[in-house]
């Protein structure tokens, strides 16, 4: 029997987590909150992991983990800004450069060929930091720490790498759909 179905399963239990955390987080239960963001970020380093230690990659996987990242992050920053913990703009910002992104794939799908569900690495380096970022939040919130420099440190570093892995996608579909790659 295959366990090849395992890292699909993951990103689904990611998706299934985003509900009661941001519920946990509207409630100002930070802790219960901290929690689960924890297990959904672990999860998605693990479902990575195993895809790739045991070949265990699909086109199923190579969408529903970027899928599931985008609603977990999208919803944390939403719950986050409305909040009041996360400056509203950071907030936008980052929920812009996912709409681009999603519009970009829909319309190279379409229009080229089917997206090659692979991120960049700048992509993989602001998507870590962006879950360092929640963590970090949440745990300043429940417990007082990190101190706030810390977390106005990291916004800088995920506002840089938004706006550099934004234009990154543009450019490099913009290329690949005019060649025709």
């Amino acid at each position: 029997m295959s366990l090849s179905w395992i890292p699909n399963a993951i990103s689904f239990l990611r998706i299934v987590l985003i509900v009661p955390t941001l519920w946990m987080i509207a409630e100002g239960e930070f802790g219960w909150a901290l929690a689960l963001f924890f297990i959904a970020g672990f999860s998605d380093g693990l479902d990575g992991y195993l895809a790739v230690r045991f070949e265990w990659q699909s086109r199923l996987g190579g969408l529903l983990d970027p899928a599931a990242d985008k609603l977990l992050i999208t919803g944390m920053f939403i719950t986050l800004a409305w909040m009041g913990e996360i400056p509203v703009w950071l907030a936008a910002v980052v929920i812009l450069r996912d709409v681009v992104i999603v519009a970009g794939a829909l319309a190279y799908n379409y229009l080229v060929k089917p997206v090659p569900g692979e991120p960049t690495r700048i992509s993989k380096l602001n998507t870590a930091l962006q879950m360092l970022f929640v963590l970090f939040v949440l745990s300043r919130a429940g417990f007082g720490w990190p101190d706030k420099i810390t977390i106005t440190l990291l916004g800088a570093a995920i506002l840089v790498t938004v706006v550099i892995s934004g234009f990154d996608y543009v450019l490099s579909w913009s290329r690949r759909a005019k060649a025709g790659v």
